[in-house]
């Protein structure tokens, strides 16, 4: 082959080899142009997506990128960060008779797809359930279920039944603390407790980012509701009521009242215990008033000498009414005597001598005669004594019958009585360091250290033994009072009630137990008293919560009772 020819071979290849290459080129930019494309048309779908939502759909008009991120409702936590309420997604049951389009709503008998429930859910009434389906009205069967629920109610092939996801309201912890947490209603609002208390604040997107956080201890709440529960069921009380109070700031670290109830199934049957015996509920609590009123009687200097005596033999008879103990204590009693004994006829003569003045003004200055300071909607008013206070209503005040107010009050009384003498409001929120409430003085920081000792002498040796829990210097008085009904007060319907604080060289804590009608059984030896039922409660309850609180038991430590020993040399019966 001559050399042009092999020069036109070369130089024709070339060509051939650069038309391939701008070809490969020409192809690949189309393909990329095409991704382009797709992806341009994609993005314009979106977007004409997002506009026909916001020009079509009933979206609110104020709808932001927090109302879409943040959840439909503010967390409550406790003082230690521990979930009391959240909000998430969860499914109900709902039925729709439309849903094949009209004419008979479901494939099998509405008696048959009751029972198919009923099996998924053993609580449902089926004669009711029966009734709803074949009336063929939309509505909800049930307004929170499990995903294996849903999946069960699936199987079932009913299209009339759906399972809608919806916002609900989940409480992680169950009854506990119900009375404090309320719940929400079906219209997404708080009801009853803190959940109404904070219901702006939780529902609001500025704000429903933050928990809102309570001054209460979960572990503090669980086990003060163990041991009320226990107390109940061994005495076969009606009711209970319980509180734990921080004595220095007001800060309430557990509030129980029993029966509870579940704020995650809100039903008729619970609804009548949504009332709160600690807030709401006013009681004569009796004798845990005495201390109130020597407390009155030594500020007022009325009282001071603890070694006076005073006639105990017979009752008291004033204008008519007679004033009597409930067994014979001896013919003469000094205070530490009768506060041991829980004397009601030397309380009176101490509040005769007060006077019905200065003791209306101590209750006054303790809020004995309004609601009680706490957030709660709840709050029950007193029985408050009208007018100028009589003689005979000045002496039944001083051992707390003719005066009712509820066991929340009796906790704010009794931590100004121990903490030098300053009354502070109830709180449920807890409190930055530094911003305690002032309050104010009730009593002087001298007569506060004086019952301190009284209180811790009730417990050595008097009715209140049986609240005693070794190393944690418990004080406290025990109240059992008759409760009135028609014709005059009960004898066999007692308000049992153990009002303590500790420990009492330092007090830290308000504790107080009560029990609404217990009964005499073999585990408070047959006797329906505070002594047996309620200080009892008070012993198991202190040493579960002091560990937590950084109170430690201390065998080494007590209050001094050197001046008062002598004074009671014969100790105390039960």
């Amino acid at each position: 082959m001559s050399s042009i020819s092999i020069s036109t071979t070369i130089a024709t290849g070339r060509r051939q080899l650069v038309n391939v290459r701008e070809q490969s080129l020409l192809t690949a930019k189309w393909r990329v142009l095409w991704v382009l494309a797709l992806f341009a048309a994609i993005a314009a779908c979106a977007l004409l997506r997002i506009a026909f939502l916001g020009a079509f759909q009933s979206l609110p008009s104020n709808r932001t990128m927090a109302d879409a991120l943040l959840p439909p409702r503010g967390e409550i936590v406790d003082r230690n960060g521990v979930p009391l309420a959240r909000a998430f997604n969860a499914y109900a049951l709902w039925f729709n008779p439309e849903a094949l389009g009209g004419g008979t709503p479901l494939v099998k008998s509405p008696r048959e797809v009751a029972e198919a429930l009923a099996r998924i859910f053993p609580d449902m009434d089926v004669a009711q359930v029966t009734a709803r389906l074949a009336a063929g009205k939309p509505g909800y069967l049930r307004r929170r279920i499990l995903p294996e629920d849903a999946n069960r109610i699936h199987a079932l092939g009913e299209p009339a039944l759906e399972f809608p996801r919806e916002n609900e309201r989940f409480y992680p912890q169950g009854s506990m603390a119900a009375h404090v947490l309320g719940f929400v209603g079906a219209d997404g609002h708080g009801r009853v407790g803190m959940e109404e208390v904070f219901d702006d604040r939780l529902s609001d997107p500025a704000s429903r980012n933050q928990s809102a956080v309570l001054s209460l201890d979960t572990r503090v709440q669980g086990a003060l509701e163990d041991e009320l529960g226990r107390g109940m069921r061994e005495t076969n009380a009606k009711g209970a009521a319980g509180i734990v109070l921080d004595v220095d700031t007001g800060e309430v670290l557990a509030l129980a009242s029993l029966p509870s109830f579940n704020p995650n199934l809100i039903d008729r049957a619970s609804t009548p215990n949504i009332f709160n015996r600690v807030t709401n509920q006013v009681y004569e609590l009796g004798s845990t008033f005495k201390p109130i009123t020597v407390a009155a009687a030594i500020d007022a200097g009325t009282v001071t000498d603890l070694s006076r005596r005073y006639p105990s033999a017979r009752p008291l008879s004033i204008g008519g009414f007679q004033i009597r103990d409930s067994h014979s204590m001896g013919a003469s009693l000094n205070v530490p005597e009768a506060l041991i004994h829980s004397s009601n006829v030397v309380t009176a003569q101490v509040a005769d001598e007060l006077g019905g003045v200065r003791l209306n003004q101590t209750m006054r200055s303790l809020g004995m005669n309004e609601r009680p300071y706490i957030e709660l909607p709840a709050r029950g008013f007193p029985l408050w004594p009208k007018g100028q206070w009589s003689r005979i209503t000045t002496m039944t005040v001083s051992y707390g019958h003719g005066i009712a107010v509820t066991p929340l009050h009796l906790a704010s009384a009794y931590a100004a009585l121990v903490n030098g003498g300053i009354w502070r409001p109830a709180t449920l929120q807890k409190l930055d360091a530094g911003k305690v409430p002032a309050g104010r003085r009730v009593f002087k920081a001298s007569t506060s250290a004086r019952m301190r000792q009284l209180l811790r002498l009730i417990v050595v040796d008097g009715t209140g033994r049986k609240a005693d829990a070794p190393g944690y210097r418990i004080g406290g008085k025990t109240g059992s009072a008759e409760k009135p009904g028609i014709g005059g007060y009960r004898r066999t319907s007692l308000v049992a009630t153990f009002a303590a604080a500790f420990p009492m060289d330092r007090p830290r804590y308000v504790v107080i137990a009560m029990l609404d009608e217990p009964q005499g059984t073999a585990a408070s030896s047959y006797q329906r008293t505070a002594a047996w039922n309620t200080a009892p409660i008070v012993s198991r309850v202190v040493p579960r919560i002091g560990p937590l609180l950084g109170v430690m038991p201390d065998d080494t430590r007590d209050v001094d009772l050197t001046d008062l020993s002598p004074l009671i040399p014969g100790g105390t019966k039960e």
